[in-house]
């Protein structure tokens, strides 16, 4: 528990332990929810973002782009949790919710990204874990973008290739 107003850096990071954890784990308390079906059609493009994601992040902080805070360890940051856990469930239901209606598709992405990217980007910061270093939040949101049309077109020929 964090010691009144600006706790202890110690408990700041049992802290910052404890809810990287959360994150993580928490979101696939859903998964059960996307169905069998949807969980197997959509779980293989999850995977595929989210390496992608993990990929972008690696050449993000050697431009310093962005910065993920420590969650476990210097070595461990935000983008971890974040990423197998929100972040990859996230992908599925969007997927689960839109796929086939590429519009609705990108409108529900812009929405969802936004509200990362304009909302929550200001208490992540305060929080201590994420803000944009060099990267402009339009930037980072043709990222998104950029990130939206491949889990979609990953997807397209994941489901074309296994029909045939």
């Amino acid at each position: 528990m964090l010691g009144g107003i600006g706790g202890s850096e110690n408990d700041i990071q049992e802290y910052s332990k404890a809810m990287s954890l959360v994150m993580m784990i928490l979101p696939w308390f859903l998964v059960p929810m996307l169905g069998k079906h949807a969980f197997k059609r959509y779980f293989p493009s999850g995977i595929f973002i989210s390496f992608v994601v993990l990929l972008v992040n690696f050449i993000a902080k050697k431009r310093r782009w962005w910065r993920w805070y420590e969650a476990f360890s210097p070595k461990v940051t935000w983008v971890i949790p974040f990423t197998w856990g929100p972040f990859l469930v996230g992908s599925m239901w969007i997927l689960k919710w839109t796929y086939g209606d590429f519009f609705r598709y990108m409108l529900l992405n812009v929405m969802v990204d936004g509200m990362f990217t304009y909302g929550l980007g200001y208490y992540l910061q305060k929080l201590h874990i994420f803000s944009l270093v060099k990267m402009k939040k339009i930037q980072l949101m043709y990222m998104f973008m950029v990130d939206a049309l491949l889990l979609y077109a990953f997807t397209f020929l994941k489901e074309k290739i296994l029909v045939k």
